[in-house]
């Protein structure tokens, strides 16, 4: 996890996509686990909470956009669909953590782990690029979505000032800076068993702005007295049928995408305490977090799509569906900022991990790269500073910052990057590593609805990326680099 524990147990390795570091079995301790690492300490309730972290991003406030493209049956019925495909490839993915046996067996301690001691070769390489470029790209839409609610903020209390009809134009470029800055500070953190408190936090306060979205939405139906919305989505004629269509695959990957957390899955699962076994407590983990999500995801994006119908804004909170209570809007903005920076250093640490061992493997004998130089802090452990560790996060927050900047309108791009990597990494590396760890026989009733399951979702991934595509050939016609919105 950590680069002492890293360089304690490393056996140098000069391939670039092997991460893991193999340490001979040492037998549980007190103090040590089977693999000689330090205890792990995770419970079901500390992995859920990574996990909603992960999940419930501010994206769940665009659902009620992606209902209304899909309208009364098929928005909530698509939601169940993702929600169950994700908890049953998770469960998956986590009896893939270790290797052989579930209880003794040799720990995968990442996703490319899990990927190479199941299925190696060319597949290692394939996944560990479909992952990291996913992690990089979340982190500047992130990035993106912070600085749109610090905006909101502002806007807000300048309608409040100078009335609803004032265009209030605000640059996001400071707000940005602000959220790297931050991000700079707390990328610090050595590894992701100590982010634990920072998920905490990161996932009340998702439940906070869901919760004031959610009343909103509730609050505008009872003030209107009536459901709006329709069965099937929004009317062509309220937009043609080439959009309609469009629109609807969009709506259809933002459903898909927004469960998706299997990319950080396994890491996540490195931090879970045995026994019980990690790929029991991690399959409780995934239950609670995705029912909870669902619950969620149902409430604000039908409760939305009943406030405002075929007009329901892409972000409830940012979009200006609501103006008044202010004070509440910005509240809930401010949680979705603070969310946020959590959710930015739960997919960023394995990221981090990765170019880390890699470096500490390659060039084992370099002062700068693994020399820790202890900090005293007061009533605390002493902080450890690792000036490898400081330059290249540091670097790393004010690249994702900078292409931010550049590209404010990254989110569809994301989204594109999203569309990608879901059926890749949720769908069909956990799928194929079951099958091999299993020995499920070929042409098996099994093993066809399993592929059946893979193909169905290569199908929607492509629909939605191409989707993502139009998306993003619309903003660039309207793009204007360091302009005020």
């Amino acid at each position: 996890m950590g680069v002492n524990s890293a360089m304690k147990n490393q056996h140098p390795n000069n391939q670039v996509f092997n991460v893991s570091i193999d340490v001979p079995p040492q037998g549980g301790s007190k103090c040590f686990d089977d693999d000689g690492r330090l205890k792990r300490t995770g419970t079901v309730w500390t992995a859920s909470a990574h996990i909603i972290t992960a999940v419930i991003g501010s994206g769940v406030l665009s659902l009620a956009w992606a209902t209304a493209q899909l309208g009364w049956i098929a928005g909530p019925a698509v939601m169940f669909l993702f929600a169950f495909v994700t908890y049953y490839t998770s469960t998956l993915l986590a009896a893939c953590y270790r290797s052989g046996d579930p209880i003794t067996g040799k720990r995968n301690y990442t996703y490319m782990d899990a990927v190479g001691a199941n299925l190696g070769g060319f597949k290692v390489k394939l996944c560990g690029l479909v992952q990291y470029l996913n992690l990089f790209g979340v982190a500047i839409g992130y990035t993106i979505a912070s600085s749109i609610s610090m905006m909101a903020i502002n806007r807000s209390n300048c309608f409040h000032k100078k009335g609803e009809k004032n265009p209030c134009h605000v640059n996001s470029n400071p707000y940005m800076i602000a959220f790297g800055i931050v991000q700079i500070i707390f990328s610090q953190i050595p590894d992701f068993d100590q982010l634990w408190w920072l998920s905490i936090v990161a996932a009340v306060m998702s439940f906070t702005y869901s919760t004031i979205g959610l009343g909103l939405g509730i609050a505008k139906v009872a003030e209107t007295g009536k459901v709006m919305g329709s069965l099937t989505g929004i009317s062509i004629g309220a937009v043609t049928s080439t959009q309609k269509l469009w629109r609807s695959f969009q709506a259809l990957g933002d459903i898909a995408f927004a469960y998706s957390y299997s990319l950080i899955l396994i890491e996540i699962q490195d931090t879970i305490r045995a026994p019980p076994s990690e790929s029991k407590t991690m399959k409780k983990a995934s239950l609670v977090s995705i029912a909870v999500t669902t619950l969620f995801y149902m409430l604000c994006g039908c409760m939305g799509y009943a406030a405002f119908g075929d007009m329901a804004p892409g972000n409830l909170l940012t979009g200006f569906g609501f103006y008044n209570p202010y004070w509440l809007v910005d509240i809930a903005n401010a949680a979705i900022v603070i969310h946020l920076i959590g959710a930015y250093q739960v997919y960023c640490q394995p990221l981090f991990a990765f170019i880390e061992k890699f470096a500490i493997e390659k060039y084992p004998n370099s002062q700068f790269i693994t020399r820790e130089i202890e900090i005293p802090t007061p009533g605390l452990t002493p902080f450890k500073l690792n000036l490898f560790r400081l330059v290249w996060r540091t670097a790393f927050v004010m690249t994702t910052t900078v292409i931010s900047m550049l590209l404010p309108f990254f989110n569809d791009i994301v989204g594109l990057l999203g569309a990608l990597g879901f059926w890749p990494l949720t769908v069909y590396f956990p799928v194929e590593m079951y099958i091999k760890q299993k020995k499920i026989p070929k042409w098996s009733t099994k093993w066809v609805c399993l592929q059946i399951l893979s193909v169905a979702c290569l199908i929607i991934t492509i629909a939605a990326a191409a989707g993502s595509v139009a998306g993003v050939v619309l903003d660039l016609k309207s793009y204007k680099p360091f302009s005020s919105n």
